[in-house]
Formats: C-alpha cells, structure tokens, sequence
C-alpha cells in the first residue's frame, strides 16, 4: 500500500463523494488523507493552498468542470496525478481529459475494487514521476552542458583531466597538478580546458564536488561533515559555504527538500 499521500475527491453528488472517500479511507486505515470537494471552484481553491498527490474528479460539475480543474491545475506548481469519474455519456469528455494529462478515467458507477487499483497504480505513477523530478534537481546544467560538449569533440588530455578529477575528487586536486601529469604547460592547459568544456577547471572541480554531494545527499543518511570529506573539504564550513553558493540553500536544507533520508547523527 502506498503510504502517507493526500488524496482529494471532487463531486458535486454527496452520494457519490462520500461512497468513494468511505471507500478509500477503509482502504487507507489511516496511512493517508482523503480529502473532499463539492465543486471544482471549491477544488481549485484548496488546490491552491494545499498540496494532493492525487485529484480524482468528476467530469461534470456545475459552475465549474472537472476539465476546467484539470486545466487549472496545470498552472499549479504542485501538480497532483489526475483521474476523472465519468459516466458512459461523457466518453468524449474522458478523452479530452486524459489530452489533458489525466491517468486514467473511471466509469460510474463505480466498483469498490476497480477504485482502489486504480488509485494504487495512479499513486505509483505520482511516486516515479516524483523521482524523476527529483534526479532532475540532481543535475547540474553546467556540468550536463560540459559533457554533451565533450561528447561532440573532447580532446585526449582533457578526458584523461575530467576522468582524474571523477576519480580524485576526495583528495587535494590542482589545476598544475593534472597540467604535469599531462605534461602541458599550465596556461595552456586552462586555456584549453575552459574552451572544450565550456567552464574553467576551477568552476569545474567545485561543480563536480557539490554534484557529487547532492547524489550522496539524496542516497545515503551519511553525516553532512562525512559527505564534505568524500568530496574534497577539509571543513564543514567552508563545505556548507560553497554548496549554499551554488545550490541556494545548506546540505542539509537541500536533502530534506528532496524528501529523502535524514542525516545520521
């Protein structure tokens, strides 16, 4: 069972609403919230201060359409997974919705157990959708712009540079350092460095570091000063400092942002 979602039914039929959120909440056994609406404009108005995981609307409603809530939600920054409750007549309706980005429809009426399979798949889809946003916060458009150049025309030394710093980057690493063991004059390996990836060794390294951090933030319960050490910080100062610089926020902010593992202590 899914665990510790919020769901919203909307129907302008107290009958209906309140079958399906009895329903659900018989499913639940407490480990999530149903939550009801007697109209899309009410709907809409919770919708713009609370957060769903799940919408499950029907499609005619006076005043305001179940359509009209799924277009409106579309400009929510919050967006829910959305299922629409439909009867036989409004099969055109169920097709525009589902154009609209909906998941699935259901016929009314509607049987208890087609309601909650459909509920458990359209919850699944909330959570990898979630985590594919998530992996998306991940990336660094920098360093995703640095390796699709790369790609295209990386130069040998400088994929033997970038491969270094991936396999260094908790040790003490310099830009003369790699331009030794290049046998490249310094300079000339800046200069070189910075016009095939894109930025200079310097950002690179920094961008690298905190990339790697932010994974090790989001998959592991590590301590915040553990991560700082595996990625090249000597303190967790200047650590927090540099990662706040570029991310906007802590470490620590950061993996509670994503909803992922707390620190250990």
């Amino acid at each position: 069972m899914i665990h510790g979602r919020t769901i919203l039914i909307v129907d302008d039929e107290p009958r209906t609403r309140e079958g399906i959120r009895k329903t659900l909440e018989g499913w639940s056994a407490g480990r999530n919230e149903i939550r009801t609406a007697a109209s899309g404009v009410e709907a809409a108005a919770w919708l713009r201060e609370q957060t769903a995981d799940l919408l499950i609307t029907d499609v005619r409603m006076p005043e305001f359409s179940g359509l009209s809530l799924v277009e409106a939600v579309q400009q929510f920054p919050s967006k829910p997974v959305v299922l629409i409750m439909s009867g036989h007549a409004d099969f055109q309706y169920a097709q525009q919705a589902i154009k609209l980005g909906v998941v699935d429809y259901l016929l009314k009426p509607i049987e208890k157990k087609q309601l909650i399979q459909t509920v458990e798949k359209a919850l699944q889809l909330g959570d990898q959708q979630r985590r594919i946003q998530m992996m998306q916060k991940l990336v660094d458009p920098k360093l995703l712009d640095a390796k699709e150049r790369g790609d295209e025309r990386l130069n040998p030394q400088i994929s033997e540079a970038v491969a270094y710093v991936d396999a260094h980057l908790s040790e003490h690493v310099t830009l003369r350092e790699i331009a030794d063991m290049l046998h490249l004059n310094s300079s000339y390996f800046s200069v070189l460095f910075k016009e095939q990836i894109g930025i200079n060794f310097s950002e690179y390294l920094t961008r690298t570091r905190i990339q790697r951090a932010k994974e090790m933030l989001v998959q592991t319960a590590l301590p915040i000063s553990e991560i700082a050490e595996q990625v090249g910080y000597q303190t967790d100062k200047y650590f927090i400092k540099v990662f706040k610089s570029l991310e906007g926020l802590s470490p620590s902010k950061y993996r509670h942002s994503i909803g992922t593992r707390k620190e250990t202590k």
